[in-house]
């Protein structure tokens, strides 16, 4: 089975989260009506918290699809790379959701309806950000894995 490094796996967790803050932190000001500072705050804090996340769904992901299809992630058919994006942002909600009650100091509804909005925001961007990676960097054979 070929996998992404470790170290893949971080630079690829890296620029998810990087060109995600520039996407939401503008987007979070004008909904929110908020200064730019919470809002970078806000988003910085989940930003974390999914970071930590990220590589572990990854993984889990990538190991399911092999043993279920004996596919890689970089020849991942669209089927498979919606199911990708709308787990990975399931999962996420879960996340990140106690994030936006604490941090930014919103009260249940309010964060879920945040969370909400902005789970529909990175799932299109979780589908294009991946398909652009995996078509950048696509895994290679030197990164098989024994097994």
């Amino acid at each position: 089975m070929a996998l992404r490094s470790g170290g893949e796996r971080l630079a690829q967790a890296l620029a998810y989260e990087a060109g995600g803050l520039m996407l939401a932190v503008p987007a979070f000001v004008l909904a929110m009506d908020t200064e730019a500072t919470h809002a970078f705050l806000v988003i910085a804090a989940m930003t974390l918290a999914v970071l930590a996340w990220s590589p572990l769904h990854n993984l889990a992901f990538d190991i399911l699809e092999w043993r279920l299809a004996g596919r890689v992630a970089s020849d991942r058919p669209v089927r498979w790379r919606i199911v990708h994006a709308i787990s990975h942002e399931a999962t996420d909600t879960l996340v990140s959701l106690p994030v936006f009650m604490l941090v930014g100091g919103y009260g249940f509804w309010e964060a879920l309806a945040i969370d909400i909005a902005l789970t529909l925001f990175y799932a299109a961007y979780t589908y294009l950000f991946h398909l652009g990676y995996d078509w950048l960097r696509p895994v290679r054979a030197s990164h098989r894995v024994p097994g």
